[in-house]
């Protein structure tokens, strides 16, 4: 397609005015631009980055988009990029997405010569991402980093989960069943699960601890476990979790927080209702999100070459699914 015969103009003006770059007239400009979007020219971001050295266009590797979390994060992460004048490119799975096919995801990312990149993968391993930090700048959305190179922006599991069994203490219950995620699956979930624990344990009393691989298998976990126990709550990693709690209680005649204290972890998304009235920890997403696309961006165009740590707190919610223990006569 020909831009130039189409405007009635130089090639070169329909580079200059294409591209930004150079003098031309408004009036040029003007009839340039019509007759790109006449002829649907769509510019090539590669090759304009080969001679500007950006693209103007950040990868972003998410681990899950059925979570809530993940679909969050990556919306106040495309609208923070947006507002800098930069395009998101999103990788990610219609499941969990596993190491293997995250690391895969990850090269697809940065052979697309991505300015940056963010990524969110609690299953990660820090080890693999690495190799990569010479290559692009990184920033880590989600999770503590500690690895030379990488920024990473994420709230305080330990003082989430710190404050959810603080939490259920001082309403009386001392005897308390603690649903621990694995931390290969996931080193958030597990951070926040083994904070609920030590201090549980710390004020002398009983952390009861049902260990799965996933969060998702709460449900069998609470059937399997939950009778002759003694607990008078559960501590779940997740809302969805905290969800499966309930209805395990459900069909065994039972509901929260009447027979037990049933807590979550997360409080957004359509979990976080008042109509279900979970007593949660909200993680502050949106937060994330945005902190993480600002950091990259402002390595990406050479306002810092710090790496940081940044610890975002969030906040108890005070449900309906958590009760004070009933004082014995």
């Amino acid at each position: 397609m020909d831009i130039a015969a189409e405007a009635g103009v130089s090639k070169s003006a329909v580079s200059r005015a294409l591209s930004g770059q150079g003098e031309v007239s408004a009036e040029t400009r003007e009839k340039v631009e019509r007759a790109a979007r006449k002829l649907g020219y769509v510019a090539n971001a590669m090759a304009r980055g080969l001679v500007s050295s950006q693209t103007k266009t950040v990868g972003v590797l998410l681990r899950d988009m059925t979570r809530p979390f993940y679909a969050l994060l990556q919306t106040a992460m495309q609208r923070a990029a947006e507002d800098r004048g930069y395009q998101v490119v999103t990788a990610t799975s219609a499941a969990d997405l596993g190491v293997a096919d995250a690391l895969r995801a990850l090269r697809n990312l940065v052979s697309l010569q991505v300015d940056g990149l963010v990524v969110s993968s609690a299953r990660l391993p820090s080890e693999e991402i690495v190799p990569f930090i010479d290559r692009v700048p990184i920033v880590v959305a989600g999770r503590r980093e500690t690895s030379r190179g990488i920024t990473s922006v994420f709230c305080d599991d330990a003082d989430g989960g710190t404050v959810l069994a603080e939490h259920l203490l001082q309403l009386g219950h001392e005897r308390i069943a603690v649903v621990l995620a694995d931390e290969a699956y996931s080193l958030s979930q597990y951070a926040r699960g083994f904070a609920m624990v030590e201090r549980i344990r710390a004020v002398g009393k009983t952390p009861v601890v049902w260990q799965v691989a996933t969060d998702r298998e709460a449900t069998q976990a609470i059937t399997d476990q939950l009778d002759g126990t003694g607990v008078t709550a559960i501590m779940c990693p997740t809302d969805g979790s905290a969800v499966d709690a309930l209805e395990v209680l459900r069909q065994r005649g039972q509901s929260a927080p009447e027979d037990y204290t049933v807590t979550g972890y997360d409080g957004f998304g359509p979990l976080n209702t008042p109509y279900l009235g979970l007593t949660t920890f909200r993680q502050p997403v949106e937060e994330i999100g945005r902190t993480s696309i600002n950091l990259l961006l402002d390595k990406i165009e050479g306002k810092t070459d710090q790496d940081r740590l940044v610890e975002l707190r969030g906040s108890l919610i005070e449900g309906r699914t958590a009760g004070r223990l009933p004082r014995l006569p």
